[in-house]
């Protein structure tokens, strides 16, 4: 606890980028961030969450901007850029933390829905960090904070897309990290599991997790510190550190097996 707390000391006075900030886990890291000084620039969809929650954050004393944004849109990290390093304002915390799900059938799923994981989960991941990481390797100084899952781990019947996105952003994380270490920046995955949020309304998932969701803000908490300590993966419950090591002594087949069987849409199960 003592080290997390020195290195999370570096934030002070830093300003911080943190997407999907509206709600959930993106606003429990903002928070968090604030709580060790950082400044903090906000994006997301929904201007009137991101109003409240800077109102909120000014309040008790931090320094709060709001960058309006869809990921959806290919051009939306060119703005957030433009808004922030290319107005001057050096970036040395990126929190790619934005995403979605859905539930369902890939057969019969809404198409523009699986390609919005994609473009949101991963493409917007790549060109948000492209953008901002090279200025913090000239710097040699940052964090990239990037928001995998435990779903990174093996596939997820009927949540397919979005697993795999996941993977994407916990092997690309991985990846930077290695290459950007030398140049002093921090590259972090945060694999949480099913946490208390909006993501289930959102993916549909609401009703299929049986046991109790993490806080948004225990999440938050590990992340953080995690990232402070530089470290590569954060796991932020027991149940996901389990399933990491369980698929490296259990035939992945089989783990894919029993989770088709458990998530099936009910609908489905005559077929």
């Amino acid at each position: 606890m003592v080290s997390a707390m020195a290195g999370t000391r570096d934030f002070n006075g830093k300003w911080a980028l943190v997407t999907g900030a509206s709600a959930g886990i993106g606003a429990a890291l903002a928070r968090e961030l604030a709580k060790h000084g950082a400044r903090l620039v906000l994006t997301a969809r929904r201007r009137e969450r991101l109003d409240a929650l800077a109102d909120r954050l000014s309040a008790k004393g931090a320094e709060v901007r709001v960058v309006v944004a869809d990921l959806n849109d290919p051009d939306a990290p060119d703005g957030i850029y433009n808004a922030t390093e290319g107005a001057g304002l050096a970036i040395d915390i990126l929190v790619n933390n934005a995403g979605l799900g859905q539930y369902g059938a890939f057969a019969t799923s809404r198409t523009e829905q699986e390609l919005s994981q994609v473009r949101v989960n991963c493409e917007a991941v790549v060109r948000l960090s492209r953008l901002f990481v090279p200025r913090m390797v000239e710097r040699r100084r940052g964090w990239v904070l990037v928001v995998s899952s435990t779903a990174s781990y093996q596939p997820l019947p009927y949540l397919s897309t979005y697993a795999a996105t996941k993977v994407f952003d916990r092997f690309f994380a991985l990846g930077l990290a290695a290459e950007v270490a030398r140049f002093g920046v921090t590259v972090t995955a945060l694999c949480p599991g099913p946490t208390e949020s909006e993501f289930g309304v959102v993916a549909g998932t609401a009703n299929l997790v049986t046991r109790s969701a993490q806080s948004a803000e225990d999440v938050a908490r590990q992340g953080i510190a995690g990232l402070a300590r530089g470290r590569r993966v954060v796991i932020p419950y027991f149940g996901g550190k389990f399933t990491s090591q369980l698929v490296r002594i259990v035939p992945v087949g089989w783990i894919t097996a029993f989770v088709e069987k458990f998530a099936r849409p009910r609908a489905s199960a005559s077929s």
